[in-house]
């Protein structure tokens, strides 16, 4: 099917709800109980990868990958005691909504399903303004390859040309850059902006609030 429409496609964790620090602190306790000593630091910036490609990413290809399966298992399960606290982060339901308002097609493409997936939704409380979700079950690569955003655009049938990317990671920008859809970086997940441009932001903001403070003139125009 191929609309006539425009369509926002968002990010979720660290773009719409504030959730890079707690997955930090997860993936640090599962490499942890799994007897890695890895930084802070560099699990902040691997945030955003699916969860075998960040294993990969932080331990390398060298790593003993028997062991990818029970560190993911133990993220997943250090995270999931947030599920029911998940913050959102300011005016990310209200920025839904309005693009929903003004016509735009709104899709989300997250790395997140099942349980995870339905607690994000319920943070942002904004799912009349939702068409469609990209899990990355869907797709064979996870970000930064472009199939996560290609998918979310083929099922609401907009083209790249008609269609944003709102992320807050480098693999984000990277993806809808591939994608060949107009990358909007936010602030809100930690990442330097100099980091976003680099990746391929063509606008930065602070946060959900910021954009919507300036849809009439901003990239969302």
């Amino acid at each position: 099917m191929e609309s006539s429409g425009r369509a926002a496609v968002f990010d979720v964790d660290g773009t719409l709800v504030d959730t890079n620090h707690l997955h930090v602190v997860a993936w640090w306790e599962a490499f942890r109980q799994a007897g890695h000593d890895v930084p802070m630091h560099a699990v902040h910036r691997a945030v955003g990868l699916p969860s075998t490609d960040l294993v990969a990413h932080l331990l390398g290809e060298d790593r003993d990958t028997d062991q990818d399966a029970d560190i993911s298992a133990g993220h997943k399960a250090l995270y999931g005691q947030y599920f029911d606290r998940l913050p959102p982060l300011p005016e990310a339901g209200a920025l839904l909504r309005r693009l929903h308002r003004d016509g735009w097609t709104v899709v989300l493409a997250t790395s997140a399903g099942g349980a995870e997936l339905s607690a994000l939704r319920r943070a942002i409380d904004a799912d009349e303004a939702i068409s469609a979700t990209a899990s990355a079950d869907d797709v064979d690569q996870g970000k930064p390859a472009p199939e996560p955003v290609e998918h979310a655009l083929e099922l609401v049938g907009v083209p790249a040309e008609r269609a944003v990317f709102v992320g807050d990671t480098v693999w984000d920008m990277r993806a809808g850059t591939r994608a060949q859809v107009r990358c909007v970086g936010v602030l809100c997940g930690g990442i330097p902006r100099a980091d976003l441009e680099e990746s391929g932001a063509d606008a930065v903001y602070a946060d959900p609030a910021h954009l919507l403070s300036a849809l009439g003139d901003g990239a969302l125009a």
